[in-house]
């Protein structure tokens, strides 16, 4: 069974050498051709490549990609390892039906490490779920993502939770892959788990910063309960956006030698947040308490609050990217592991758009739909 899908896959997630591959076609090579032997027309990796072009022009589905192909060039063909009939090798675009079976039955674990970003030496690694709505079909709930994402925007990996279950057991089995040595993991109040924390500092050598909300009575009340006056380092940070001004107050704790019930705890952040709507001038205050094994010496409040900032990277750069520019709650794809690989297709263009400079995802999609047939090939180095 494949460590990212609820489903049993074809092959295990590949190894941190097939990862490191260099061009874009030799790393899909590893992975293993769902198809059956009998009647294989076209390529394997030349469906992944064709689907990846695609995406990076704005293509939102498997009809949209297979119209990409149908209109593409012969020497576009030839570069993305289509299929030859005929005695003048004619080079023939893979169908509509041979393309959405292909993405549908790959191993979505496979295919979002080979796609990733590789979180080696990067400060932070932010952890986020979204669901795909449109996936939801009758009694399938839809697909529910789990995603990674650096603080500097590139997407490592994602993982489908099961049904039945929620993103905590799928927390380590996203991570395990990858060498995080001194990376600081960040994750919302739902993965403030002792586990999570044991994994990462004892067997990943890595380091966390948990926020703790009531949903953890017991420790959100030994938090609140701490000697906050004695805390006399402090942050203050002031912003203003999205129709609000916020202050933010950080203040550390150290709290080695205070009893705090939970796993290598050293430090402790109590950040008060003051908002003002500038519309209404409605004012509005909420406390939360960050817990980290990060020392005094590793991390002050400052790099507490950028932290938390980086956090919040993965909602603003990868999902809220993917539902605005790609329409992703909007796509019908139910079936198969198609809802978590178009995800996939959808974070690798992100990448590589980011890569090539783009800041504004939509604006670098509509730049690439200007040369359909010449700018994906070159974001992809298949020239």
């Amino acid at each position: 069974m494949c460590r990212q899908s609820a489903t049993v896959c074809l092959v295990k997630s590949p190894t941190r050498q097939h990862r490191a591959i260099g061009p874009l076609a030799t790393r899909l090579q590893a992975l293993a051709d769902p198809r059956c032997r009998r009647g294989k027309r076209h390529p394997f990796v030349a469906v992944l490549l064709i689907a990846c072009s695609a995406v990076v022009t704005g293509a939102r589905s498997f009809v949209a990609i297979s119209e990409w192909a149908a209109e593409a060039p012969q020497d576009v063909l030839a570069r993305l390892g289509a299929r030859t009939a005929t005695a003048l090798a004619v080079r023939i675009p893979p169908s509509g039906a041979t393309i959405r079976r292909v993405i549908k039955d790959t191993c979505p674990g496979g295919l979002a490490d080979l796609l990733g970003h590789d979180p080696t030496g990067c400060d932070t690694l932010a952890l986020d779920g979204k669901s795909a709505r449109g996936s939801r079909h009758g009694a399938t709930p839809a697909a529910h993502l789990l995603a990674a994402m650096t603080g500097t925007g590139m997407t490592v990996t994602q993982l489908r939770v099961p049904e039945k279950t929620n993103e905590i057991t799928c927390f380590a089995a996203l991570l395990d892959p990858y060498d995080l040595q001194e990376v600081t993991v960040t994750g919302d109040a739902l993965h403030t788990q002792r586990e999570h924390a044991r994994f990462l500092v004892e067997g990943k050598k890595a380091h966390y910063a948990f926020t703790v909300k009531r949903n953890q009575k017991n420790l959100y009340e030994q938090l609140r309960t701490l000697p906050w006056e004695q805390a006399t380092a402090k942050f203050y940070d002031r912003t203003t956006g999205h129709g609000r001004k916020e202050t933010r107050v950080v203040q550390a704790l150290t709290v080695t030698d205070l009893g705090v019930d939970f796993p290598h705890a050293a430090q402790v952040a109590r950040v008060v947040r003051h908002r003002t709507d500038t519309k209404t001038g409605k004012q509005s205050r909420e406390t939360v308490y960050v817990i980290t094994d990060l020392t005094s010496r590793q991390a002050s409040p400052e790099r507490i609050a950028k932290i938390l900032r980086a956090h919040w990277v993965i909602e603003n750069r990868l999902h809220f990217v993917r539902d605005t520019a790609f329409r992703e709650d909007a796509s019908k794809i139910r079936t198969g592991h198609g809802p978590e690989n178009m995800a996939t297709l959808r974070s690798f263009a992100i990448n590589q758009l980011r890569t090539a400079g783009h800041t504004n995802i939509a604006a670098g999609l509509r730049t690439t739909a200007l040369r359909p047939y010449q700018r994906p090939l070159t974001l992809l180095s298949l020239t």
